[in-house]
């Protein structure tokens, strides 16, 4: 049977060589509880300004012009709707 090499990085032979632990390192570094990985949330952080979830009944032709559109259709909705009301980013987010 064949052995397995060693693909990690060599050790440290003397801890002096040891890089320093500064406060950038634990600001990045992962967090245990005991033998247990304490997760720092799942998904990417919470907005400052959050969106809610509806439900709206579209007409099928406007529905299939919009997903024909490609990823991003339900964002450009909100901007459509922003720019119907005359709101504060309208434009902005409709051409991004």
């Amino acid at each position: 049977m064949p052995q397995k090499k060693n693909v990690s990085s060599a050790s440290w032979s003397d801890p002096d060589d040891a890089p320093e632990l500064t406060d950038a390192f634990f600001a990045d570094a992962e967090v245990f509880k005991g033998d247990a990985f304490v997760r720092r949330g799942r998904g990417r952080p919470k907005a400052v300004t959050t969106k809610e979830q509806i439900n709206v009944r579209l007409d099928p032709d406007v529905l299939a012009v919009l997903r024909a559109s490609g990823p991003g259709w339900q964002s450009r909705i909100n901007a459509i709707l922003r720019d119907a009301l005359k709101l504060d980013g309208g434009r902005a987010r409709l051409t991004a």
